[in-house]
């Protein structure tokens, strides 16, 4: 035994060099540019950065982000749910080309989907096209950020639960079941309350790359100010315009409210982690 445990000791890497590897990897990849960021926001004088922070246009574009993520994150867990219990219970022909495009959104460019669905959903789109009589208008429009967003988040919802379903034994199922429980029921005194925690993880990385999207909105968003313009596209007006000082302004705001509401969520995970115990 002690033998196995010096093995151990040999194989895995001590606490320092571990860890001097992760605070240098946090360094060079996260609190380097974030200092950065807040040094190109040194220009401005704090009224001048509340102003540029409470201005109309950059209140509107946060709005527009936030919501439309939400909205987007909320959905896809939904829909991300239905997907990995497909995936993980039932046997179909075809279901391993299925799985595979579920991770499409990964590695398609996201510019490229913003212009596929920008085509698709126009007025004269396929899809569009047979909305309109009904008087729904997709793109250029809140619900087509929303749609963008589903497609490029929907994949962290399914690869975060279904890994715990599939590890999940059915003997409690079965058991619920000789009891007397509905199907009903069992999922939601059952099944749930163990994909809770996973499906809030992806239900977090969906809303944050929502946030952060560009490529696949740029297109469909229609860019307008007030109404359909995201906060990202006006970071990137102000940088072409040279406003360097303002656009870090915007960025620091979002990145203030992503990292609260991220934090927010993922103490209700842990919450909901101890209390499923």
């Amino acid at each position: 035994m002690s033998q196995i445990k010096s093995i151990q000791r040999k194989v895995i890497p001590g606490f320092g060099l571990t860890m001097g590897f992760s605070v240098f990897y946090l360094s060079v990849v996260v609190l380097i540019p974030l200092a950065a960021l807040l040094f190109n926001s040194t220009g401005l004088t704090w009224d001048k950065f509340w102003q540029v922070a409470t201005d109309p246009r950059v209140l509107a574009s946060y709005r527009v982000s936030f919501t439309t993520a939400a909205a987007a994150a909320l959905l896809d867990a939904v829909l991300g749910l239905l997907l990995a219990w497909v995936l993980v219970r039932y046997k179909f022909p075809g279901k391993a080309l299925f799985d595979a495009l579920i991770d499409l959104p990964f590695a398609l460019p996201t510019a490229v989907a913003g212009v596929s669905l920008t085509a698709l959903y126009a007025q004269n789109g396929w899809i569009g096209s047979l909305l309109e009589p009904l008087g729904i208008k997709v793109a250029f429009t809140p619900l087509g950020i929303t749609l963008a967003l589903m497609f490029i988040g929907i994949p962290f919802v399914v690869r975060t639960v279904q890994p715990v379903l599939e590890d999940m034994e059915r003997d409690a199922e079965e058991a619920a079941a000789t009891l007397g429980a509905g199907r009903f029921r069992t999922f939601c005194k059952v099944i749930f309350p163990h994909l809770l925690p996973p499906l809030l993880t992806g239900f977090a990385l969906a809303f944050a790359r929502g946030i952060g999207e560009y490529g696949s909105v740029v297109f469909i968003s229609g860019n307008m100010p007030m109404r359909t313009e995201i906060a990202p596209l006006l970071i990137m007006s102000k940088l072409e315009q040279y406003d360097y000082a303002g656009a870090t302004a915007v960025a620091i705001i979002l990145l203030s409210i992503s990292f609260l509401l991220l934090l927010l969520i993922n103490s209700l995970q842990r919450w909901v982690r101890r209390t499923s115990r």
